[in-house]
């Protein structure tokens, strides 16, 4: 493992590896931030001493999603196309050693199917999760609308994804999304010695245990963002979705027409 990988800052504390993505203040998704961080826990899968990550972020924001308001990062996603960070997304659940997310801030979009990435969330009180793709007249991606359902069921899931309202932690952790809600300056160290505990355990036993817990999931994934994919090119042309990426630069409220 390497200290650095573009944006991903990463470093080890016995057998865990800490890795923090590292573009405050929201960490907004890039492809290159997700294949960073897919090389990043690929050098982890191949490094013996290192047996759990934890996956932690700098700044206000654990990750806010895509900032389609942002032109270089609409650019990127036009030029590259949304299915290249699917790609990497499918790499980040392929992942073969366990993941906790410490998350300080607002999990949002495509950061919320990020934090999903994880086997556990441990989420302090500023914590805030929201699919908020609708309020952009957009369609779930990232494979939230595969890997939500399955974390929290069908119904909280679809509550989540039709009103795109914020969900704080304490209602999270009643609903499964968030494993622990603790102090935000015991949000690292908690996070760490859930790695820890888990990294005590035989390695391989961990790892196959994990594997069959998680069977298909990656193959799952990649099967529903391509569904994904094909949606949101479709609603991308529509003008409720120009009027969403309007709404979120004047931070105001959608008036969409259904068109």
């Amino acid at each position: 493992m390497k200290e650095r990988y573009g944006d991903i800052v990463a470093r080890a504390e016995g057998a865990v590896a800490i890795v923090e993505l590292n573009r405050p203040p929201h960490n907004h998704v890039t492809v290159q931030l997700m294949r960073d961080l897919a090389d990043a826990l690929d050098d982890i899968d191949g490094d013996r001493g290192l047996r759990c990550t934890v996956l932690r972020a700098a700044g206000k924001s654990f990750c806010a999603g895509a900032d389609f308001a942002a032109p270089p990062a609409a650019r990127e996603l036009a030029n590259e196309g949304i299915n290249a960070l699917y790609e990497e997304a499918v790499r980040l659940f392929s992942a073969e050693k366990p993941i906790v997310a410490a998350v300080q801030g607002a999990a949002i979009g495509a950061g919320l199917g990020l934090a999903l990435v994880a086997d556990f969330r441990i989420a302090a009180p500023e914590a805030r999760f929201s699919a908020n793709f609708v309020k952009l007249g957009f369609h779930p991606g990232f494979g939230i609308s595969l890997t939500l359902p399955r974390l929290i069921g069908v119904q909280k899931a679809t509550l989540m994804c039709l009103t795109g309202r914020r969900i704080k932690p304490d209602e999270a952790l009643a609903w499964g999304l968030v494993d622990q809600v603790v102090p935000a300056v015991e949000l690292t160290k908690t996070a760490i010695a859930l790695a820890a505990e888990i990294a005590e355990n035989a390695p391989l036993a961990v790892q196959a245990t994990r594997a069959s817990l998680r069977e298909g999931l990656a193959a799952a994934v990649k099967a529903q963002t391509d569904k994904e994919f094909i949606e949101q090119a479709a609603l991308r042309k529509t003008a409720d979705f120009a009027e969403g990426i309007r709404a979120v630069r004047e931070r105001r409220p959608g008036n969409f027409i259904g068109a």
